[in-house]
C-alpha cells in the first residue's frame, strides 16, 4: 500500500503543471464527527439507587458504536471520539443511553434523536446538551418497502387504485426470536385490506396486488402500514409509507423502494422528558465531493514545493499564513490532514522540520517552548499518534494492563485518604495514614520503575520516523538556546511525555490500550502514574513538589527517572538511521497487520478453507490477506486473499442467537461463491472488524451489491426465505460506512480535498494576514491597494484554490453527466441553427448564379440542335469512319464545353 502511495506521490511531484481538467467521476460521502462527553441526572434503574450507563450510537437504526460502561454513577463522563464513514442518503443517527444488567436485559434510559437536516443547519458542528427522550415502541421502526401505486382507468369511467406490494427490507425485530412476523395494512377511503403473514422473517416477500375503486374527487391519501403479527397481545408497528393519490393521478404510477416512518399521528407525552436527564454532544456531519487525485495535483504540487524551499528571511511563510490565519478549533483537524499529506508524499519529516525552524524563529521562551497549541505542537501530536501508536501500545500496553489487573489502592495526597478504602494491615488492627500513603508510594514507584524501565529500553524499537523528527528537533532547539542545553532535552520530552505517554496513561482507553474505562480507584492510580511522568518529562521534580508538596516522598525516584529519560533521549537521537534508506519515499501507518484477534467460527457447510465445525481461531488481516491459525504464533492454517473478498457484512441476531456475528463473502478455490460466519465478543469488536475488511477491499471491483443477512438452512435462506441458494440477496451491502482510526491507510485526494476546503475558507484572511506580517509595526500601509501584486506563492494557490472551486461547481451540478450531454446537443442545435440562417440569407445570390450558369450552358446545347440537321445531311456522304470520328469529336466539344 505504501509503495503505491510512493508511486502517485512521484507522478504527482514530476507531472509539469497544465490547465485543470477535472472527469466527471467523483466521490460523494458524508463523514460524522461524534463526541459523546458525559451525562448528567440521569434516572436510578438499580435498586443500589444508582445505574451502569453506556450509550449505543445507531446510524439508520444500526448500531455502530457502544460506548463504555461507567459503573454506579448517574452523571458519567465517556469523552470519547468517533468519526465514521456513512452513505449520503442517511437520514438519522440515534444515541440511546442504557444501563447495563448483569442478570437481566439492559434497561433503555433514555435517547437522544438527530436528524440530518438538523445537522445541516449547524455547518461548523453541533456542541451542546440535549435532553434524552422516552423510547416509543412505535416511533422504533426501521427498513423499506418496495411498492409499485398506479391508478387505472380514465376520466368519466371507474378507475381503481391498485398497490402492489412486492417486498421490504432490514424490518425492525420485535420477537424474542430476533425476527418479526410482519403483514401489511392497506388503508384507503375507510376500506382496509391485509396481506398475509411470513412468518420470521425481516426481509419478507408477498408479491400480492390490492385494489380500491377511487374516490371523486381523489383528496383521499392510501397509507401502507406494516405491522408484527402477534400470537398473544397486540401486533407491533413497523412503519408506514403514506402515498397522495392527486399525485398519483399526474404521475400515473409510481414505483420503488420506501421508507418507512413512525406515526407522528399519536399525541406525544413529554411529562417525562425533564426527568430522564440529558446527554452533552459535539456532533459534525461534513458532506465531501472528493474528486479524483490527479485534480488535486496542483494543489499538492504547490505544498510540497513550500515545504521544500524552507524557510526565507524577510518573506513570509504558506506555512506561516496557515498557522496564523486558522483557529484554534480548526487547528487539530488541519494538522491531521497536513500530516497525512504529506506522509504520501515522502515529505512528513521536511514539514515537521519546517514547522519547527518557523516556530523557534518566533520570540520564545525556554520554559514554554512548544507549550501552545501550534500548528507544530498540534502536527507533531498528530505525527506521533498516526505514526507511533503500535510503538505506545508495546510501551505502556503491559504497565496499564497490571494497574487494570491488580485494582491497588495508590493515594500520596492527605487530604483524600480514605482508611476505609484499604481494610485492614493485620487480624484486628487499622493502617495509619502514614502506612497507607508510604505503601500507596511503593505501589505507584513500581508502576513507574517499570514504565520508565519499558521507555529506556525501546530506543531500537521506536519507528526511524519518529527518531528522525526527533533528532531534527533536538538540533534545531539546540542551536536556537546554545547557551540552556536541558531544553533541547524538554523539547524532545514535552512531545514523547507530555504530548503522548501521560494522555494515554490517564485514558487509556481513548488509546485503545483498553476496552473499558477504569473505576474510581484505577483512575486515580493512573492519574497518579500520569502526573509522575509529566514531571519526569518537564525535568524539574522540585517545580511539580512546590505545587503539590505531598508528591515529596516520590522526589528520589522522579530524579533517578529523569536521569534514565536524559540518557533514553541522548540514545534515541544520537545516531544516523541506517534504515532510512527511502527517505524520500512515501510513508505510512507502520504496521503491516490491519487487525487480528480471535473470533469464533460458526460452522458452514462450504469447501473453503475455513473449518467446517464451529472453533475458535486467531485471525490475521494484513494487506494481502485474511488468515488463520489456532493461536497468535502458530502457523497459518489457512487464507482468503483479499481480492477474493466480495463483502464483508453484519449477520442477523436469529441466525445464531447473537447479533456480534459478521459474514465474510468469498470466491473459494473452485470459483463457487462461500461464507464465512465469524462472531466478535462485543459491537464494538464486530464493527472494528467490518471497518477493516472495507478499507482493505475498497478498490475490489467484484464487491456484491446486495446480500443475504441470514444463513442458508435446509432448502432456504433464513432471512427472506428463498430457496435457490446463489440468488440475488435480499439487502444492500454497506461498503461505505465505516469507522475511522489511526492506523487507516492514507486517502491522498480526501485530505487534499480537506486542506482546499479549508484554504478556500481563508482566501480573503490569507491576503490580510499576509501584509500585516510583511509590513513592519507601525509602517504605513498605504501601498497595500487592490491591485498590489501578491507573492508568487500566494497568487498560485489563490489560482489552484480558483480552479478547484470551478470544478466542484462544474461537478457539483446534480446531474452533472446528463448536463453536458444536453449542453452538447444544444451547441450542435445551434450550430445548426446558424447555418440554417446562412444558408437562407445566400441562397438567392446562388439562385441567381445558377440561372446565370444555365442559360450560358444553354445557348451551345441550342445552336448544336439547330445545325445537327444540316450537318447529318452532309455526312451521309461521307464514309462511317469519318462519321463516327467526327461524332466522337463532336461529343467530346460539348462535354468539355458543359463542364466548363
Amino acid at each position: 500500500m505504501g509503495a503505491g502511495l510512493g508511486a502517485a506521490g512521484s507522478r504527482l511531484r514530476s507531472a509539469p503543471s497544465a490547465p485543470l481538467r477535472c472527469p466527471p467521476a467523483m466521490a460523494r460521502r458524508s463523514a460524522l464527527s461524534i463526541r459523546i462527553v458525559e451525562g448528567r441526572n440521569l434516572p436510578a434503574k438499580d435498586i443500589t439507587g444508582s445505574s451502569d450507563p453506556y450509550c449505543i450510537v445507531k446510524i439508520d437504526n444500526e448500531a455502530i458504536i457502544r460506548t463504555a460502561t461507567v459503573w454506579k454513577t448517574l452523571s458519567p463522563f465517556w469523552g470519547e471520539e468517533y468519526e465514521v464513514q456513512l452513505q449520503p442518503t442517511f437520514h438519522s443517527i440515534s444515541i440511546y443511553v442504557m444501563d447495563e444488567d448483569a442478570l437481566s436485559r439492559d434497561d433503555v434510559i433514555g435517547k437522544v434523536c438527530i436528524t440530518r437536516d438538523m445537522l445541516a443547519e449547524h455547518p461548523k458542528g453541533y456542541s451542546g446538551w440535549m435532553s434524552l427522550s422516552e423510547v416509543d415502541p412505535d416511533e422504533e421502526v426501521q427498513g423499506e418497502i418496495h411498492l409499485r401505486v398506479e391508478v387505472l382507468g380514465s376520466q368519466g369511467s371507474r378507475r381503481l387504485l391498485r398497490c402492489t406490494v412486492l417486498e421490504a427490507r432490514d424490518l425492525a425485530r420485535k420477537d424474542r426470536n430476533g425476527a418479526s412476523d410482519p403483514f401489511v395494512r392497506l388503508r384507503y377511503n375507510g376500506k382496509v385490506q391485509e396481506s398475509t403473514v411470513v412468518k420470521k422473517s425481516c426481509y419478507p416477500r408477498w408479491n400480492e396486488t390490492f385494489e380500491f375503486e377511487l374516490a371523486e374527487p381523489a383528496g383521499e391519501k392510501l397509507c401502507v402500514e406494516v405491522w408484527d403479527w402477534d400470537l398473544v397481545g397486540r401486533n407491533d408497528f413497523l412503519g408506514k409509507v403514506v402515498f397522495s393519490v392527486q399525485g398519483l393521478e399526474a404521475a400515473g404510477q409510481e414505483e420503488g423502494w420506501f421508507g418507512l416512518r413512525p406515526d407522528k399521528s399519536k399525541p406525544r407525552e413529554d411529562e417525562h422528558r425533564s426527568s430522564l436527564g440529558s446527554l452533552q454532544l459535539q456532533v459534525r456531519l461534513r458532506d465531501e465531493t472528493v474528486l479524483p487525485s490527479h485534480c488535486y495535483q496542483p494543489l499538492v504540487q504547490l505544498l510540497c514545493q513550500e515545504v521544500k524551499s524552507g524557510r526565507q528571511d524577510g518573506q513570509v511563510h504558506l506555512v506561516t499564513l496557515l498557522d496564523e490565519t486558522t483557529t484554534a478549533e480548526c487547528r487539530q483537524e488541519v494538522a491531521v490532514n497536513l500530516v497525512k499529506l504529506f506522509l504520501g508524499q515522502g515529505l512528513v519529516k521536511e514539514f515537521l522540520d519546517l514547522l519547527f525552524e518557523l516556530e523557534l524563529a518566533k520570540p520564545c521562551e525556554p520554559n514554554t517552548l512548544f507549550r501552545s497549541n501550534s500548528l507544530a505542537s498540534k502536527s507533531m501530536e498528530s505525527f506521533l499518534k498516526v505514526t507511533g501508536m503500535p510503538y505506545l501500545h508495546a510501551i505502556l500496553g503491559p504497565t496499564i494492563t497490571r494497574v487494570f489487573e491488580e485494582k491497588k489502592y495508590v493515594e500520596l495526597d492527605p487530604g483524600k485518604v480514605e482508611i476505609k478504602d484499604v481494610g485492614c494491615s493485620g487480624l484486628h488492627r487499622v493502617q495509619t495514614e502514614g502506612e497507607v500513603i508510604e505503601q500507596g508510594r511503593q505501589h505507584l514507584q513500581s508502576y513507574l520503575g517499570e514504565l520508565l524501565d519499558a521507555i529506556i529500553k525501546s530506543a531500537p524499537a521506536c519507528p526511524p520516523v519518529i527518531r528522525t523528527a526527533f533528532r531534527q528537533l533536538f538540533r534545531r532547539v539546540g542551536e536556537r538556546f546554545p547557551q540552556h542545553q536541558h531544553v533541547k532535552f524538554v523539547a524532545v520530552t514535552s512531545f514523547l511525555c507530555l504530548r503522548f505517554f501521560s494522555p494515554a496513561i490517564m485514558t487509556p482507553k481513548l488509546f485503545h490500550l483498553r476496552e473499558t474505562h477504569a473505576d474510581a480507584r484505577t483512575s486515580r492510580t493512573l492519574l497518579l502514574l500520569a502526573k509522575a511522568v509529566q514531571m519526569v518529562g518537564n525535568m524539574e521534580p522540585a517545580a511539580g513538589r512546590a505545587k503539590e508538596t505531598w508528591l515529596a516522598p516520590l522526589l528520589p525516584a522522579l530524579q533517578q527517572g529523569i536521569a534514565q529519560m536524559k540518557d533514553f533521549i541522548s540514545r534515541l537521537v544520537g545516531t544516523e538511521e541506517e534504515e532510512e534508506e527511502g527517505e524520500g519515499g512515501p510513508l505510512g501507518p507502520p504496521a503491516v497487520v490491519v487487525k487480528e484477534g480471535p473470533l469464533f467460527v460458526h460452522k458452514t457447510r462450504g469447501k473453503g478453507p475455513l473449518p467446517a465445525a464451529a472453533k475458535k481461531l486467531h485471525f490475521c488481516l494484513t494487506g494481502e490477506a485474511l488468515s488463520f491459525g489456532k493461536s497468535p504464533g502458530a502457523e497459518r492454517s489457512g487464507a482468503i486473499a483479499l481480492a477474493d473478498i466480495l463483502a464483508a457484512e453484519k449477520v442477523e441476531e436469529k441466525s445464531f442467537g447473537s447479533s456480534h456475528v459478521m459474514q465474510v463473502v468469498y470466491v473459494g478455490a473452485g470459483g463457487q461463491q462461500e461464507t464465512a460466519y465469524l462472531q466478535c465478543k462485543c459491537v464494538n469488536e464486530l464493527n472494528q472488524w467490518l471497518s477493516a475488511l472495507r478499507k482493505v477491499c475498497v478498490n475490489n471491483p467484484r464487491v456484491l451489491r446486495a446480500y443475504h443477512p441470514g444463513v442458508f438452512r435446509g432448502d432456504k435462506w433464513s432471512c427472506c426465505h428463498q430457496k435457490e441458494r446463489t440468488g440475488l440477496g435480499c439487502d444492500r451491502t454497506r461498503h461505505g460506512v465505516t469507522l475511522q482510526d489511526w492506523s487507516d491507510p492514507l486517502d491522498p485526494a480526501a485530505e487534499a480535498q480537506r486542506l482546499f476546503h479549508h484554504l478556500q475558507g481563508l482566501r480573503g484572511t490569507l491576503r490580510e494576514k499576509y501584509w500585516e506580517l510583511l509590513e513592519p509595526e507601525g509602517a504605513p500601509n498605504g501601498a497595500r491597494g487592490e491591485g498590489t501584486p501578491l507573492p508568487e506563492g500566494l497568487s498560485r494557490l489563490f489560482g489552484v484554490l480558483g480552479d478547484l472551486e470551478g470544478c466542484h461547481r462544474l461537478e457539483g451540478r446534480p446531474g452533472s453527466c446528463e448536463a453536458d450531454v444536453v449542453a452538447a446537443l444544444v451547441a450542435l442545435l445551434m450550430v445548426a441553427l446558424v447555418t440554417s440562417l446562412v444558408a437562407l440569407l445566400v441562397m438567392p445570390f446562388l439562385v441567381v448564379w445558377l440561372v446565370v450558369v444555365s442559360l450560358v450552358a444553354l445557348v451551345p446545347s441550342l445552336v448544336t440542335l439547330l445545325v445537327m440537321p444540316f450537318l447529318v445531311a452532309r455526312l451521309v456522304a461521307v464514309s462511317p469512319v469519318v462519321l463516327l470520328a467526327a461524332w466522337c469529336k463532336l461529343c467530346w466539344w460539348l462535354y468539355w464545353w458543359r463542364h466548363w
